[in-house]
């Protein structure tokens, strides 16, 4: 089921990581400035952002088996329309829908992995899974970039890539199931049965009224803050220094999600060996270096290839790598009953303050009209989120939670 659900994921961003690569001919063709293009993008980021409240709960309910393919082919339709495009009026309000649709997917399946695999595990799981997601970007890049080269229209970039989305979501409804009961097997915890006795307002009121998951959420805020910076306007940075002259930039920017996959899949690994289950401690760490790497990138303002590619691939491995340790603070303080509830509220919470930041990064470019100058803000979200997330006492909440389990 973890494999599945990783596979189907991995074809989920190319419906959403396009649009930075979509942004520089699109403003160009249509006239906008960037903070527009910024506003856009933060449709796109709010309508995730309620989506993730709204389907978090459902997921509790109804499952991923559902869920997922329903976003999927909705994600489709979205990014298909605006292909079609000349109103920028009607970009915003499709790529809004569009952040809806396409958080009808991480929550459902963190959902269905929570109750596949035990707790003991789950670090390692929730890594795997947060690692597709950044191998998602990896396939989303690498298409922009192939298409680009191609010299095809930046309309192509909503058209061609979803359809591995298509093939990916239809192999999904085929072989998930939500549960290990629905393929006759014992559920690994009693809450996965009692689940459909707890009303929403319940789910609801009990992961909002605690202290250190909310304190969590927070600082996942910055965390996506810093990884939505480096997505979007890292290509939109590249763009600008006459790539077609140079072609070699682009690539420098792949590496940024390689960097982002392989950084998920070790810090899954790493919280449950090196930092013994303290998802706070691991965060903090990954968070603080990735501030001094976007310190460097700003202050070095390097035309070295090497150099870059080096701090590009680094950037991505801490900026998302710690995103693997923020899932299982879900189950080990919430309980498993509440995991797609919860999941779904830090995820909402993740990308409400990445969407406040992309029109912020866009007028810092129109401003300054220098993209180096995201760097700088970026290593000041990344410091943030390191300071909100040790506050909290990780150990001593997952032995209350385990007691009361």
């Amino acid at each position: 089921m973890l494999l599945v659900t990783m596979f189907c994921y991995l074809f989920f961003y190319t419906g959403r990581h396009n649009f930075g690569w979509a942004a520089k001919d699109m403003a160009a063709e249509l006239q906008v400035p960037y903070t527009t293009i910024g506003w856009i993008s933060f449709s796109m980021l709010i309508g995730y952002a309620i989506g993730q409240l709204v389907n978090g709960n459902l997921a509790d309910h109804f499952g991923a088996r559902r869920m997922v393919p329903l976003g999927a082919l909705l994600s489709i339709s979205a990014n298909i329309g605006i292909s079609y495009a000349t109103n920028i009026y009607v970009v915003f309000v499709l790529w809004a829908m569009n952040g809806y649709f396409q958080s009808m997917a991480w929550a459902p399946g963190s959902r269905l992995i929570s109750n596949w695999w035990s707790a003991n595990e789950r670090g390692k799981a929730f890594g795997l899974y947060t690692m597709a997601a950044g191998c998602s970007s990896v396939i989303t890049y690498l298409l922009s970039i192939i298409l680009l080269q191609q010299d095809m229209s930046w309309r192509y970039l909503f058209r061609l890539p979803v359809l591995l989305l298509l093939v990916a979501a239809t192999i999904f409804f085929i072989i998930a199931r939500n549960t290990p009961a629905d393929k006759g097997y014992e559920n690994l915890s009693d809450d996965t049965a009692k689940l459909e006795k707890t009303s929403w307002q319940e789910r609801y009121k009990v992961v909002l009224r605690n202290r250190g998951f909310l304190t969590a959420s927070l600082a996942i805020g910055f965390q996506n803050m810093a990884r939505y910076g480096l997505i979007f306007w890292v290509p939109v940075h590249f763009l600008g220094q006459n790539w077609k002259d140079s072609p070699e930039y682009l690539w420098v920017t792949f590496l940024m999600p390689i960097g982002m996959a392989i950084g998920a899949l070790t810090f899954g690994n790493i919280s449950d060996s090196i930092f013994k289950g303290n998802r706070p401690a691991s965060i903090a760490t990954g968070m603080s270096v990735s501030a001094v790497i976007a310190l460097l990138i700003f202050f070095t303002h390097s035309h070295s290839i090497v150099v870059n590619g080096i701090l590009m691939f680094s950037a991505g491995f801490f900026v998302y790598g710690v995103q693997a340790n923020f899932w299982p603070m879900s189950p080990e303080l919430l309980g498993e009953k509440y995991v797609g509830t919860g999941i779904g509220i830090m995820n909402m919470c993740a990308y409400l303050f990445a969407a406040m930041g992309e029109p912020l990064l866009g007028r810092v470019i129109d401003v300054t009209h220098n993209t180096r100058y995201v760097f700088l803000a970026i290593a000041i979200i990344s410091f943030t989120c390191a300071l909100i997330i040790s506050s909290i006492k990780y150990k001593h909440h997952v032995s209350l939670q385990v007691s009361n389990t």
